[in-house]
Parts: structure tokens; sequence; C-alpha cells
């Protein structure tokens, strides 16, 4: 626990109480770890995500810490602490990008950087004057991923990050990630194996409501994950 960001131990989650989503779920991540988070739909990982982003208060857990302090997700100490970009988010609609922006720096009490860089690596140039509401799908993720990258809190969540980008913005992505660990340390579900093993320190596998499998190092490979997703589509 003294060398993780985060520890979670037995984690139940639920939506009806007579059926748990997560179940006996446990994870530690790293300070200044890439952590990839891989399974089959229905797996939970969304889940995770949104309890993770205090929107489920559904849940118990044995214990759950940052930086050794036992906290609770819907703590304002902890929210401050991470940001999460959803897989689709439609909330804010009525905000431009430049609102929005603002908006986060007041709620997380920073000051707001320079963000020309992660503007033009996004292609996003002609849309931060945009309502959110009127941008596509993949724009709509650039604006939170900006934003995300743009904040640096100590722990980044993307769901599905790279749904709806095109490829030189993932592209971009990917060296966005890869660099991250100089300020924090980020969690990310992908259904894309080229994700997880060309970014992540750690690669997780969901099956049923828990971690099935943990590769790191040389064990990422895109053959190794594929073959504990299909051992977990055979059970």
């Amino acid at each position: 626990m003294r060398n993780s960001l985060l520890s979670v131990q037995n984690l139940k989650v639920w939506y009806n109480k007579d059926r748990d989503v997560l179940s006996e779920f446990s994870i530690d991540l790293k300070y200044h770890e890439t952590a990839g988070f891989i399974g089959l739909n229905g797996a939970g990982k969304t889940t995770f995500f949104k309890t993770l982003s205090g929107l489920l208060p559904t849940y118990q857990a044995e214990g759950i810490y940052f930086s050794g302090q036992s906290v609770n997700f819907r703590d304002r100490n902890f929210k401050t602490r991470r940001y999460t970009v959803f897989a689709e988010d439609y909330s804010f609609q009525y905000f431009t990008f430049w609102e929005y922006l603002s908006y986060v720096f007041q709620v997380y009490e920073k000051e707001q950087p320079n963000i020309a860089e992660l503007i033009q690596g996004f292609h996003f140039e002609e849309y931060t004057d945009v309502l959110l509401k009127e941008l596509s799908m993949g724009n709509r993720k650039k604006a939170f991923l900006i934003t995300a990258f743009a904040l640096k809190p100590e722990l980044l969540l993307l769901d599905e990050p790279v749904n709806g980008l095109d490829f030189q913005s993932t592209e971009y992505l990917y060296r966005q990630i890869n660099g991250y660990k100089e300020y924090g340390t980020v969690l990310f579900s992908s259904h894309i194996l080229e994700s997880v093993t060309l970014t992540s320190d750690r690669v997780f596998v969901l099956e049923n409501g828990r971690i099935r499998r943990t590769f790191e190092g040389g064990e990422i490979s895109a053959a190794n994950i594929r073959e504990a997703l299909h051992d977990e589509n055979d059970v």
C-alpha cells in the first residue's frame, strides 16, 4: 500500500442489490505508471470507472487508499486529484470548449496553462468556440482529452479513449499517454489491443467483475492478451 497511488481491496459494486457487477475486485496502481484495462463486453470496465469517478454510490470495499490515506470515491480531496474521460460524455452540452476548460480549472483550483500544443496535436483548432453539443463524437472526445492532459491530475482515467478518434489524433494520444508518467498515473480501458501493447506498463484482464490476469513488462503482447480473452470467452 505504501508504494501504491491507489489501492482498492475487495470492492463490490452493484446496480441492483441482487446482482453484483464487480465482486472481490482488488487493484493496486503504482505511482507514475500506465495501466491498461481490457476485457470482454460486460466485464465491468466502465462500471469501475464510474465508481472511481463518484457516479455510483452503490458499492462496498474492505479498503480504499489513495497515497496511503483512506478515502471515499466521493470525497472532494480524492475527486480533485483524478479526472475521467468517459467513452461517451454528453455533459456540459451548452458550454464551448473554452468555457468547459475554464470551468474545470476553477473547480480543481488550478491555474490554466497554455494548451496551444495540445489543441494542435489533436487537430482541434477549428472547434474551440463550438458548443460541445454540436461537435461530432470524435471532436467531443478530443475536448475532454485536451482538458485531461492540460489538467495533469495525479490519477488520469481514460475509458475507451481511442473511440471516435482519427488516425493522427490516435497517434498523438499514444504519445501523450506514454509521456504522462512524468506527471502521474494513467488507467485506461480499451478493446483495441494496440492501445495497451503500445502504452502500458501493466495490463489487467477483467472477467466477470474481477481481475483474472495481470501482464507486465515483456509479458505484454497481443498474443498473450488475446489468448487470455479467448480463455475467458470459453469459461
